[in-house]
Formats: C-alpha cells, sequence, structure tokens
C-alpha cells in the first residue's frame, strides 16, 4: 500500500484521539446523542464525510503530481 495512504491513516487516528483525549465528557454526549439519530441521518452524515474525504485526496493529489 501507498505510504501516503499510510500516513493519512495514521493522522485520522491522531485527529480522531484527540477528541477523547482532550474533552471525554463533551465526547461522550456527543456519542450519547449520535445514539439516537435515525439511522438514514447517519448514513446522510458518513456519505457526506466520505465525500469530502475524497475530493480532498483528489485534490492534494493532483496537486502533488503537478
Amino acid at each position: 500500500m501507498n505510504s501516503t495512504i499510510w500516513l493519512a491513516l495514521g493522522l485520522v487516528l491522531v485527529l480522531e484521539g484527540l477528541g477523547p483525549m482532550m474533552f471525554p465528557q463533551a465526547w461522550r454526549r456527543m456519542i450519547l446523542a449520535m445514539t439516537q439519530l435515525p439511522d438514514t441521518r447517519l448514513r446522510r452524515f458518513g456519505g457526506g464525510i466520505v465525500v469530502a474525504g475524497c475530493v480532498i485526496y483528489y485534490i492534494l493529489r493532483s496537486h502533488a503530481e503537478g
């Protein structure tokens, strides 16, 4: 696998870990609130994150190659 993918995954893990490490109570409230959302809304939210990630990856990849 490309090292860029591994670097990106590592950065995602660092950023994901900062929330519960720095703000555990707010993180817990957010997770509890998300469990109350309907599945369709969670799927839309997840799909939006995937699309945003793909767009960012495409833009950065095209600038790095160019």
